[in-house]
């Protein structure tokens, strides 16, 4: 029987608005080769000066992930050539890096497991070759080179293609809710290595072959479960797997061997000589860690033990920080978290989804949101109504007060007014009047469906449900 050992290297763009050695701009979609200085480029006299916020994003994802915040880290060349690395060598770390012996937990089809996190190094960027629109030649973009990198590394761990997603995505939703990443992985700014190797139970670790630079997770699940099934059928038809590197071809949905995998030898790493070792001091790591938001499996405990919400709700709210704030926020003015949970779930997520708007850019504050829910509550407008209001502040977000007594759309709680409506639909109603009180229970609810339909068309909708059932309940059993 044959297992799966997969370990996952990721790359994470860190959120800064200069590179990682230089004050060139991050922004991701400019003109190419406009924003590569001559420090990227490592033009002769240049030197790299650390920017000191990749080193407080690293931190703080240490310290989210219970890991060892190394005290002095170092800097090294690697050495390899490619079009797309202008000096020849990436500044990265190897022996002592800022981050390690961490550990973050997923869950599997109910099944919690924590995934051994080795080490998490700082590294720049290189920049990217393009291979389209050239006429045959490859051209190269050095915008990306500079940027701030954190890679991330787990042990052998993961025994699926599966649980392999079940990290990335637990590691995305970490990094963006720490604010260090935006995890955009269709612009480069989360891209994942994926080491595959197949044994039979018992048996020391297979030989490896790494896929690189997958960006997106169903892709990382396609190509690790196609390059297990190609290890399986390489050994069990008496060949060997070749310890290399691959690329992932999701047109064909296969993996192609790209180059032999070199080893850390092959890269003839060395301290860098332009850059200062990393001290880290406890005073400046306990100011990083007092910076710390609550973690996103802390705000999900706190939602559901301190408001009881459901697991559910306390994960679709928890989905991003700036989601699980807007709640908080919506709460504290309504005071109503499963009333709150419920619009902002249903009615404002699913209005966002529509708009293709994140909750950053939603027309409705939160606050108003919150003010709407204590209108339903106080029965000054029903929850139907309360839709319509809605919309009115979805184009503008307006008083919600003002928007209800503007349109008209104050619920009817009068009971003398209501108990006028409901005599005036049964004399104008006989027949039914009397086959509801000939029926028996299955009818009867039928029948009083269409009395309500008649008294919302009275009362233009307004009337105070409750109140109207209760009426009409004295009046037709008597």
């Amino acid at each position: 029987m044959w297992e799966a050992v997969i370990g996952l290297e990721v790359h994470v763009q860190l959120a800064t608005a200069s590179k990682i050695f230089s004050g060139s701009s991050t922004h991701f979609g400019a003109e190419p080769n406009t924003q590569a200085s001559l420090i990227d480029l490592g033009f002769p006299g240049t030197l790299p000066v650390l920017n000191k916020e990749v080193v407080r994003m690293a931190a703080l994802l240490g310290l989210a992930i219970n890991a060892t915040i190394h005290p002095y880290s170092v800097f090294a060349r690697k050495n390899y050539f490619y079009p797309d690395l202008p000096k020849g060598y990436q500044i990265s770390q190897l022996d002592a890096p800022i981050v390690y012996n961490g550990r973050l937990e997923i869950e599997v089809n109910g099944e919690k497991k924590w995934v051994e996190i080795v080490r998490a190094h700082l590294e720049e960027d290189a920049g990217k070759s393009l291979h389209e629109d050239y006429q045959g030649m490859t051209g190269v973009d050095l915008n990306r080179a500079g940027i701030p990198l954190l890679e991330i590394v787990t042990a052998p761990v993961l025994g699926s293609a599966i649980e392999a997603v079940a990290y990335l995505k637990a590691l995305h939703h970490l990094v963006t809710y720490l604010g260090i990443s935006d995890g955009n992985m269709a612009e480069g700014s989360m891209r994942c290595d994926a080491n595959v190797s197949v044994r039979k139970k018992g048996d020391p670790l297979g030989v490896r072959a790494e896929i690189k630079n997958i960006n997106s997770f169903r892709f990382v699940e396609k190509a690790i479960d196609y390059e297990i099934e190609r290890q399986i059928d390489l050994l069990e038809s008496g060949k060997r797997v070749q310890q290399e590197t691959r690329l992932y071809h999701s047109d064909k949905n296969e993996t192609r061997s790209m180059r032999s995998k070199e080893d850390a030898n092959d890269y003839r790493y060395f301290p860098d000589p332009d850059l200062f070792p990393v001290e880290i001091s406890d005073a400046w790591l306990a100011e990083v860690r007092a910076q710390m938001p609550e973690l996103p499996w802390a705000t999900k405990a706190r939602l559901m033990e301190t408001y009881q919400l459901s697991i559910y709700d306390a994960t679709v709210l928890t989905e991003t920080r700036a989601l699980a704030n807007y709640f908080d926020e919506v709460v504290k003015a309504c005071r109503q978290p499963k009333l709150a949970a419920n619009w902002v779930s249903t009615e404002l997520l699913g209005a966002l989804n529509r708009a293709n708007l994140s909750i950053e850019k939603s027309p409705i504050r939160a606050e108003t949101l919150g003010v709407l829910i204590l209108r339903v509550v106080d029965q000054t407008i029903s929850s139907k109504t309360a839709k319509t209001v809605f919309e009115f502040l979805w184009e503008n977000d307006q008083d919600v007060d003002a928007i209800i007594e503007s349109k008209g759309l104050k619920q009817v709680t009068d009971t003398h007014a209501l108990e006028l409506q409901v005599v005036a639909v049964l004399q104008e109603n006989p027949q039914q009047v009397e086959q509801y009180r000939a029926s028996d229970e299955v009818k009867r609810k039928k029948l009083i469906g269409f009395f309500v339909g008649q008294l919302m068309k009275k009362t233009a909708g307004k009337a105070n449900p409750q109140q109207m059932n209760m009426i009409l309940a004295s009046h037709l059993d008597k």
